[in-house]
């Protein structure tokens, strides 16, 4: 059996997402990548005040109840002309939570805001723990624009309607090629490779297993 990585998520595009990425970013460490539902670990409630601090919540959580090397991520848009909102409250800006109703929403809030004021990014956060505690961490972001519309159906949350001058479109139009050559979440994985995680799964001699 190959060893096991868990991702701290119950989302499936995230899961998918994470999987594309680790296999382009290191392919010679053999792992393989599960989510939550996979070794039934229990939600933890995000109540960090920043992405950090969710990321850490999630990771040290999961190692504590599966006792397996454990990624938290946590991640969201911030946007310049809302303050930095919705931040943290990404995944709940509306009362539903449904990535449809949070972009419905958006747009409200974007409704004539003129187009050099529409600026935003997305921001990653990464913590990777075990049972004796946290591997690594890091943060990665991508600038980008609010669209007026909903632009693409590819990807999920804010993806319709973030605009990546660099791609020429949202990230709702781009292929999964496409966002993950500039994603937010790629420059944080990349970074906590850098920071240990490549040299901690490396040198692991007798990792826990499925």
């Amino acid at each position: 059996m190959r060893d096991v990585l868990v991702l701290a998520t119950h989302n499936p595009g995230k899961v998918r997402e994470f999987r594309r990425l680790l296999s382009e970013l290191a392919p010679d460490l053999m792992w393989d990548l599960v989510g939550a539902d996979e070794v039934s670990l229990e939600d933890v409630q995000e109540t960090g005040s920043t992405f950090l601090d969710n990321a850490m919540l999630k990771a040290v959580s999961a190692a504590s109840q599966c006792h397996l090397a454990c990624l938290g991520e946590d991640s969201g848009l911030e946007v310049d002309y809302l303050n930095g909102a919705p931040g943290v409250m990404s995944h709940r800006f509306s009362a539903s939570g449904d990535d449809h109703d949070n972009n419905v929403l958006m747009l409200n809030k974007m409704k004539d805001v003129p187009w050099e004021k529409r600026t935003a990014r997305y921001r990653s956060a990464i913590v990777v723990a075990d049972s004796q505690g946290v591997v690594a961490l890091a943060e990665g972001t991508v600038e980008g624009y609010i669209t007026d519309a909903f632009l693409g159906a590819n990807g999920f949350g804010y993806d319709p309607l973030f605009l990546v001058p660099n791609l020429g479109k949202t990230l709702g139009q781009a292929t999964d090629q496409e966002k993950d050559a500039v994603s937010h979440r790629r420059k944080a994985l990349e970074e906590v490779l850098k920071e240990g995680l490549h040299d901690y799964w490396s040198a692991l001699r007798h990792p826990r297993r499925l």
